[in-house]
């Protein structure tokens, strides 16, 4: 049991020295490899054999610690959290997220450990805690699409203002760009830059769609393809095209404001028990640590977290309507 202590101790030190240096390496190696091309350029002057040599190839920094930079290189849940990343606008690596999930499990599961003495209740309980930063990343991905299907239907409209002007397709894409708030602005600036640097339309459509992946900008993307393909009036399918987002959001949130009450009710039957057990904790510990020292109360605790997930997850499928 010691050893066992001393090894998540261990484990613990080590998650928060990596953490720790992570700040400090990235810097360093940037700085050496800032000076590396400086003296690379100063000796290509030097020796007269021209301009130095550039690698143009597209190296992304999945973590600043490198023995987990070259960890990550080698498994596919790497680019899947670093798209995850980018849709949240969070300005964290892969590495990063991966660390910090790891800090989160093991340091409660000691602490919990050391309370309670159970092993098994301290791990589920770490597992838990160590989905935080993960459930932080989506609510902010979560937070980031919702504004950008707010403002689509007014960036459609720019783009039919634009066409029935005179404009080409490229040009009211770039007049969303640079008038429209981020993140519209900001992805349709860069499905902008790469039609304009030689990518074909329905190449940086497709790409819209893997950083963006809503149903209503499928729509406009679909409308878009097919007008290029089969021609037509593109301004008034955009206009219609509006209308229907228009109408899905309006929709939308008319389901919200009716099943408020279920999905309330899910939140507090899933945090009560939760609540209602550290309150109970606090007035009278002996008796409410009998649930953690005794079998009867571990299988109890066990039954009542499960009964519980369930049940949230059976009101979360009821309350949530596609729309």
């Amino acid at each position: 049991m010691l050893l066992l202590l001393i090894l998540v101790f261990l484990g613990v030190f080590v998650v928060l020295s990596l953490v720790l240096a992570a700040s400090t390496v990235g810097a360093s190696q940037q700085a050496k490899q800032t000076l590396a091309l400086i003296h690379s350029a100063l000796a290509g002057q030097q020796s007269g054999t021209g301009d130095p040599i550039v690698d143009i190839r597209k190296n992304e920094l999945l973590s600043s610690v490198p023995w987990l930079h070259r960890w990550l290189l080698t498994v596919e849940v790497a680019p899947r959290l670093r798209t995850l990343l980018y849709q949240a606008n969070v300005k964290w690596t892969a590495g990063g997220l991966l660390l910090m999930s790891a800090a989160c499990f093991l340091l409660p599961t000691y602490l919990i450990y050391l309370r309670t003495g159970t092993l098994i209740f301290a791990t589920l309980m770490g597992l838990l805690l160590a989905c935080a930063p993960l459930l932080y990343v989506l609510y902010k991905r979560r937070q980031r699409f919702d504004k950008f299907e707010q403002e689509l239907p007014e960036a459609l409209d720019l783009m039919v203002s634009a066409l029935r002007a005179g404009n080409s397709l490229v040009a009211s894409l770039s007049l969303v760009a640079q008038e429209s708030p981020d993140p519209i602005g900001a992805e349709f600036r860069i499905c902008f830059d790469e039609q304009n640097y030689g990518l074909e339309l329905r190449t940086a459509m497709n790409n819209l769609l893997i950083r963006v992946p809503l149903q209503d900008l499928r729509i406009v993307v679909t409308a878009i393809l097919i007008q290029k393909e089969s021609g037509g009036n593109l301004a008034e399918v955009l206009d219609k095209t509006a209308y229907v987002i228009r109408e899905r959001y309006r929709l939308r949130r008319q389901v919200r404001v009716h099943t408020a009450q279920g999905r309330l009710t899910g939140w507090i039957l899933s945090f009560l028990p939760v609540v209602l057990g550290v309150a109970l904790y606090l007035v009278n510990p002996d008796g409410m640590s009998l649930l953690w020292k005794r079998p009867i109360g571990i299988k109890l605790l066990y039954a009542s977290g499960s009964l519980t997930v369930t049940g949230a997850l059976i009101i979360r499928k009821i309350v949530n309507m596609d729309v």
